[in-house]
């Protein structure tokens, strides 16, 4: 009996993922490590016996990790978080994205690349990785602090300038001006149709389902769910925005259902599966031999990318607002890239403006950057500590640095304080009334 190649990848894929990530856990270290690893183990750059035979597959299966990766963090991220954090996360997002397209450039420039090569590596490093950052939060259990919703409302927002510098870097590599009526038009069709998808989901969703979930089971539910998810994905793709974007507000607008607490176990299963399976395809895409032919290249762009993008998005959150313990955790947060650099520049090559290499050192910088991920965000308030006890006095006033207990705290967090402190109070006086 003949058995699909997708199966035989399938298990192998799994099963070495599983061996990697049980020696990772042993050994402490973050679990998107030994998906990597495992990646390299069984991808088409390494000769162990193990290789993937159907690549064009496993892209498939990593797409759909993607997607529910992104549906599940918009079950979390109801659109009223969104809305509380989006003023500080617009703004963090704009200033990083503008300061590492420059900064960028100007370290391409450093390596003597070409203009266009220098852009698109500006491009490149002003993305950060939404799916790396969820996988990340959700090892070290930080998902509910309130600097990783902030974190998350920066991710959504630099998803949708995104689509805007795909639509610059096209015509920039096409010989036209960056500026032009495309661009405006595509900003205001951007506004438009995100706009209506959230307003026409918040009107019709949340009735249908309370309706259906009277008469659907477990498996109805499931069902319902990723079809209304997917859905929402095909819509996007056809208006040639990403699916991780269509499956984001899919996910916001089933948390504001009274069905959303069912739906996120029930994605949960498929969320790990497909997820473990993007993790690998990044690491099946790293080709050892590149790091030997480009490896000062990736090591200066690697290390420019976790000090550029951690201080450009620290000094967004600290003008926008946020006290400096809090912005160090944001900026440090942020700093890898991962698949959107990689459509950025599959771009340049398809458009034949970009060197060869350009695609190869993205690759290995993702790799290397999200390795780091976990533990600059582990260390991240340790070294804020540290910062605040070596900047000038009158400066960290200025930052934060000396807040008061409400300001380190979201709102709902200071609420929960509060209404800690008074339930506190009531038991301490009924012992009082019991000794009398």
């Amino acid at each position: 009996m003949h058995l699909p190649e997708q199966i035989t990848d399938l298990a192998m894929i799994l099963g070495v993922a599983a061996i990697v990530t049980f020696v990772c856990q042993k050994l402490r270290q973050p679990v998107v490590l030994g998906y990597i690893i495992a990646g390299v183990i069984v991808g088409p750059y390494t000769p162990t016996g193990l290789t993937v035979s159907d690549l064009p597959n496993v892209k498939v299966w990593a797409e759909l990790g993607v997607i529910f990766l992104m549906f599940s963090l918009g079950l979390e991220f109801t659109f009223h978080k969104l809305l509380r954090v989006g003023k500080v996360g617009a703004g963090t997002a704009l200033l990083e994205v503008v300061m590492m397209v420059a900064l960028g450039y100007a370290a391409g420039r450093l390596m003597g690349w070409t203009s266009l090569d220098c852009l698109f590596l500006g491009g490149i490093l002003s993305i950060s990785s939404t799916t790396i950052i969820i996988k990340a939060f959700d090892e070290l259990g930080v998902k509910t602090k309130y600097f990783a919703e902030i974190v998350f409302g920066v991710l959504i927002v630099e998803d949708l300038v995104a689509i805007l510098l795909l639509v610059v870097l096209t015509t920039v590599g096409g010989g036209e001006a960056p500026l032009n009526f495309g661009l405006v038009w595509t900003t205001l069709k951007l506004v438009l149709i995100v706009g209506s998808w959230f307003l026409l989901g918040y009107v019709l969703t949340p009735s249908f389902l309370k309706y259906t979930a009277k008469f659907a089971n477990r498996e109805t539910l499931t069902i319902l769910s990723v079809a209304l998810c997917l859905m929402l994905v095909v819509v996007a793709t056809h208006f040639e925005y990403s699916a991780a974007l269509g499956a984001f507000i899919m996910g916001s607008i089933l948390a504001e259902t009274s069905e959303s607490h069912r739906i996120e176990s029930l994605i949960q299963p498929l969320k790990d599966l497909f997820g473990a399976v993007f993790f690998v395809s990044v690491g099946m895409m790293l080709d050892p031999q590149a790091l030997v032919t480009h490896w000062k290249a990736i090591l200066f762009i690697s290390i420019f990318t976790v000090l550029a993008k951690s201080i450009s998005s620290c000094m967004g959150a600290l003008i926008a607002g946020q006290p400096l313990k809090r912005a160090v955790q944001i900026g440090m947060s942020l700093a890898q890239i991962g698949e959107f650099s990689f459509i950025i520049a599959t771009l340049g090559i398809t458009l034949g403006v970009v060197s060869d290499f350009l695609f190869t050192i993205t690759v290995a910088v993702s790799v290397i950057t999200t390795f780091l991920t976990p533990y600059l965000i582990r260390y991240s308030e340790a070294f804020s500590e540290v910062l605040a006890k070596v900047i000038p006095e009158s400066l960290g006033r200025r930052l934060g640095k000396n807040a008061g207990e409400a300001a380190q705290l979201g709102p709902w967090e200071v609420h929960t304080t509060r209404l800690t402190l008074h339930q506190n109070s009531i038991v301490a006086g009924k012992t009082i009334l019991d000794l009398q």
